[in-house]
């Protein structure tokens, strides 16, 4: 895995993205770069173009703009976007609601959620009624709730048996075969930036039993040199096992980091491969 530091002048072009608006070619003249070397270079370093890393920024900006005081329409102007079209044609899927929902803390949006027991501990499964929203585990149903309400504490998030729910039903049932290690699938909407989506999307390509490393997952993506930004979109991941961040591995063989705790992937990873705790140590 390279570890090196990035070029200093790539460094300071994203300190000039993170302070202004520059296009390629302004930012290229400021760091010495042309553009085409620019944005394949700090694409390499930093697993995002230019233009992607300036939007994620936006969209991190429109975040907590719309967790502030004020309205809709100043928290997009706050955010840096040029008018209210612009968000709601791209902002909307990388929120994976509108604007003005999110800012309510997800006001009028139904969520239901079912708890259910594992071999893992407990697992909160939760979806909106365009799909799977949430697949979280934890030692405790009562925190895993409160991680959900936290996300979305104005959203009607009701709390429903499993089985008890036309929609949540087969989901919930799908994802309790996953955790119980048999094979299966089931559909979801991934929401993120599009580094995000290539890397969940790449995941879910490796076949059950294998493992890849941050850097080999990386180069998959076709960006060699951005295993540390590989590793951020895995621990970002919202769906365990549906997307499984827990078959990317240092490349010395440990486990690296998982969301959702080490114990738990490597209870993962030993069922998928069929090896026992001793075998694996």
């Amino acid at each position: 895995m390279n570890t090196a530091a990035p070029d200093p002048r790539l460094e300071h072009a994203r300190r000039l993205l993170d302070a202004d608006e520059l296009t390629l070619d302004q930012l290229g003249a400021a760091v010495g770069l042309s553009p085409t070397h620019l944005q394949r270079r700090f694409k390499d370093a930093f697993g995002l173009s230019p233009a992607e890393y300036r939007a994620q920024k936006k969209l991190s900006r429109l975040k907590h703009e719309l967790r502030g005081p004020g309205d809709v329409t100043r928290a997009l102007y706050e955010a840096g976007y040029g008018s209210a079209s612009r968000v709601y044609e791209d902002g909307a899927a990388r929120l994976g609601m509108l604007p003005g929902a999110y800012r309510r803390g997800g006001e009028g949006l139904t969520i239901h959620w079912s708890p259910i027991d594992t071999r893992l501990g407990k697992a909160l499964i939760a979806a909106t009624e365009r799909g799977l929203c949430a697949i979280a585990l934890g030692d405790d149903e009562a925190a895993l709730e409160a991680e959900l309400r936290d996300e979305f504490p104005q959203a009607q998030i009701a709390r429903v048996q499993a089985g008890r729910d036309d929609f949540l039903a087969p989901r919930v049932q799908a994802v309790a075969d996953l955790l119980a290690g048999k094979r299966g699938q089931v559909p979801i909407e991934l929401i993120g930036t599009a580094f995000q989506q290539r890397v969940w999307e790449a995941l879910m390509k490796i076949p059950r039993g294998e493992t890849r490393s941050y850097a080999e997952l990386a180069a998959q993506v076709g960006q060699p040199r951005a295993a540390r930004a590989v590793a951020r979109a895995c621990a970002q991941n919202r769906l365990a096992v549906i997307v499984p961040c827990h078959r990317i591995i240092r490349a010395d063989g440990s486990l690296g980091g998982y969301r959702w705790g080490l114990p738990r992937k490597d209870a993962l990873l030993r069922a998928e491969s069929g090896k026992t705790a001793r075998q694996r140590g």
